[in-house]
């Protein structure tokens, strides 16, 4: 690796950039920094206080927010594409969705590519994943390994590990609880005399959000805000936004999503998955199951005889949603606690970097919405949180940073120099600048989505945004090819396409040259 000359600011210590200096005559190298990477799966960033959001101000998340200040919370983080599995295989990558294969939530990972993590380990670091992998290949590149089978299971959760031969076993417990457990078990019995990078993965709060019995009466007495584009009808969008199903009026079931095991028919016409409800259910011990009983039982007797219609429906199945979805997230807090206190208490805070981030955005009743799949704000851009020894805190950044970011950054602390073929870039230059966007670096950011025929029928679509303006291109429809266009200085909410207004012809014309060009330099395959 090169050698590199930072101008560090007065009283300002960056241990990132140190760990990267050459040694000094007559002095001990520093040691290399250790790398916790923690993910969630489909956390919005509207459900972390840190960023201030109506709804997280009713719920808030402590330890999250205490990584926060003390490190960087990142405002203009993305992914390249809002879907599990291609975000996964993003992170271990540093690869768009086309070039690693993995396109889509089912088969398509290119198991010849090198993972980060192989690197890593090639470069001295133990390296270890524990939760949800979620990738259909074996996990590459890991010393220790425990993982979650397929989406995993809430209660009991199966894992297979780096000593179970191949086979499943199941633990008792929550999913959120097990993870943190084995996670602070490999930081108990790693190597203390080599650096080591650890991927903890939730499956919290992945549909169909249930929580660990703790929390089963959270939030009960608490009225969340509604979304001010929850009634959104889509008028001035195309095709897309009227084919999806992933609306809370329509598409969530009141049986598995929202919990009403007294119910034999889904009343909406939906797919009433009973079974997959009961599947969960039945994984507690009887202890739970009582306390569910007791938590979820008078809730839903009392909603049957309610009888509500319409609107009262509506926003009575957005707070249950809701209450569960944060429920879930604050396990996954408590966890991040737990983390920290292990780090700060065993004296790894000066030489450990800690990632807080998710798979991607999240839906929480936006243009009536559960999930994310789109371009669209809320599922198209996710949380980061960064703490970095010696760094200050209570950072905020703007800088454009997507998911592709992170094989390179940990390479990079790691002192290995990145392959060339990996699109993403390392964050340490950012994280020099105290989040600050550095010269030279991207202004323009390619997204691309391709899960069409799935479950919520969204349309697919790539599409480039630079810090106002975003380009959307959406294909393969009924009605064919179309595109929009949003301001999001003036329409944040991305309520109004501005693709056929004269006043933004310049502007699309510009975004439609970069969306060309990223076409052509990533050589795109399809859009």
């Amino acid at each position: 690796m090169k050698s590199t000359s930072i101008t560090v600011p007065a009283g300002l210590a960056i241990a990132a950039m140190q760990a990267l200096a050459p040694q000094a005559q007559g002095q001990e190298a520093p040691k290399r920094l250790n790398i916790i990477h923690i993910m969630t799966d489909d956390h919005s960033y509207q459900a972390i206080s840190a960023y201030g959001h109506p709804l997280s101000r009713q719920a808030p998340t402590p330890n999250m927010d205490r990584l926060a200040s003390e490190g960087i919370r990142f405002d203009k983080a993305y992914v390249e594409n809002s879907l599990s599995t291609p975000s996964r295989a993003c992170l271990m990558t540093g690869l768009y969705s086309h070039q690693n294969g993995q396109r889509t939530l089912g088969r398509g990972i290119d198991t010849t590519v090198t993972f980060v993590s192989e690197l890593l380990q090639q470069a001295g670091y133990q390296t270890a994943m524990i939760g949800k992998w979620h990738m259909q290949c074996e996990p590459k590149g890991f010393d220790w390994y425990y993982v979650l089978r397929g989406q995993g299971e809430y209660y009991t959760p199966a894992f297979k590990s780096h000593l179970s031969e191949g086979k499943y076993i199941p633990e008792e417990g929550y999913a959120t609880d097990r993870v943190t457990a084995r996670a602070i078990e490999f930081l108990e019995q790693r190597d203390p005399d080599k650096p080591f990078c650890l991927y903890v993965h939730h499956k919290a709060p992945h549909r169909n959000w249930m929580p660990p019995t703790k929390y089963l009466d959270l939030y009960e007495d608490v009225t969340f805000p509604l979304p001010a584009t929850f009634h959104d009808t889509w008028s001035d969008k195309g095709e897309a936004a009227h084919v999806q199903r992933m609306t809370i009026d329509k598409d969530m079931t009141m049986i598995y999503d929202l919990k009403i095991e007294e119910l034999d028919v889904e009343p909406t016409g939906a797919p009433h998955p009973k079974r997959a409800l009961l599947n969960g259910l039945n994984r507690m011990d009887s202890t739970a199951r009582a306390a569910w009983e007791a938590a979820y039982g008078p809730r839903n007797k009392a909603f049957l005889e309610s009888n509500l219609e319409g609107e009262e429906l509506l926003e009575w199945k957005f707070q249950r949603y809701v209450r569960d979805y944060l429920r879930c997230i604050r396990s996954v807090d408590d966890s991040v606690g737990e983390i920290l206190e292990y780090v700060d208490s065993h004296g790894l805070a000066d030489n450990t970097i800690i990632v807080y981030t998710s798979d991607q955005g999240f839906y929480m009743g936006e243009h009536g919405w559960f999930d994310k799949r789109f371009m669209y704000e809320e599922s198209f851009r996710t949380p980061l949180i960064i703490r970095y020894p010696g760094g200050r805190g209570g950072l905020v950044s703007n800088a454009f940073v997507q998911n592709l970011d992170f094989a390179p950054t940990y390479l990079d602390v790691a002192g290995v120099v990145k392959p060339e073929e990996m699109s993403g870039r390392s964050l340490l230059p950012v994280i020099k600048h105290n989040g600050k966007q550095p010269c030279k670096w991207r202004k323009y950011m390619y997204y691309h989505y391709y899960d069409l025929p799935s479950e919520h029928n969204v349309l697919k679509h790539d599409g480039v945004a630079d810090k106002r303006f975003k380009l959307i291109h959406f294909y393969g429809g009924e009605n064919g090819d179309y595109d929009e266009f949003y301001d999001l200085r003036k329409d944040p909410d991305e309520m109004h396409n501005c693709i056929s207004e004269r006043r933004y012809a310049r502007r699309v014309r510009r975004l439609q040259k970069q969306l060309d060009k990223f076409r052509v330099e990533l050589k795109v395959d399809e859009y």
